[in-house]
């Protein structure tokens, strides 16, 4: 089944990409695409046993399922889940493959809720409800099944740049020459303030902030410190992740000796 897995992942991104283009996150819409690409016959290669129908299920809906989650945008994360309702009922296997979702990731799904049900996105909450009602998701302590003796250093393609989170919106907005101009135009603002404060009160209290101080140095140091916050948050993530994995495999290891 690994042959089609680049076939699989342009597939569902195409669909994405055409999806995000509509800059809509309404169901009808996304499932208008899906009818005018003829989505649903993904699962229709030819003659299957039901063993390569469960296999072939499981890697489209493993593939999908990277969608639903960050760092991906808002958008694209409703086109995933609306993509793993449609292929979890569309699918050929029976009984249903399921969808696999770590535990860790769990706390991701709830926030992307409570964010479509302020945002009254609530055909949203309603496709995530009916997974929920039909036991869709196979909840795991890991995203990826894990195997001893497995190639572990399994080549990955890189995903569209497009549908990320823009999670440097801040260091994009706040620049250099941003921060210059800011500069320059507080000095000026504090000038101003000053001389016509000194025009109506020649006597005024010098201790008397008429601006706030230091105003651009903060902002920047502001930028700086959500930066250092954002890779250390990153760095750590990915360091657990890397613990839990390789306890997992010497876990695996010793089972098999002990046998």
């Amino acid at each position: 089944m690994d042959f089609c897995r680049k076939q699989v992942k342009a597939d569902c991104e195409e669909l994405l990409r055409r999806f995000q283009q509509t800059q809509s996150v309404r169901f009808e819409i996304f499932a208008r695409i899906w009818r005018k690409m003829a989505f649903s016959q993904i699962f229709q290669p030819g003659s299957q046993s039901p063993h390569e129908k469960r296999k072939f299920s499981r890697l489209i809906l493993d593939m999908a399922s990277v969608f639903f989650l960050p760092p991906f945008s808002f958008q694209i994360r409703v086109g995933g889940l609306y993509l793993l309702y449609s292929l979890y009922q569309c699918q050929s296997a029976s009984p249903s493959e399921q969808i696999r979702l770590a535990l860790k990731d769990w706390a991701d799904v709830k926030m992307f809720e409570k964010d479509a049900i302020e945002a009254q996105h609530f055909d949203v909450v309603y496709i995530l409800k009916q997974l929920m009602f039909c036991k869709a998701f196979h909840f795991t302590a890991m995203p990826s099944q894990l195997a001893y003796n497995r190639k572990r250093n399994v080549e990955r393609s890189p995903m569209d740049e497009k549908f990320m989170e823009r999670v440097s919106r801040p260091q994009e907005l706040i620049n250099i020459e941003l921060l210059d101009e800011m500069s320059n135009i507080h000095q000026h603002y504090d000038k101003l303030k000053t001389s016509t404060l000194s025009l109506t009160s020649p006597q005024s209290d010098p201790s008397i902030n008429l601006i706030r101080k230091n105003l651009v140095p903060q902002l920047r140091k502001t930028v700086i410190d959500f930066y250092k916050w954002q890779k250390k948050k990153s760095s750590r993530r990915a360091e657990l992740l890397a613990f839990i994995k390789s306890k997992a495999y010497e876990q695996a290891a010793e089972v098999c000796v002990i046998l």
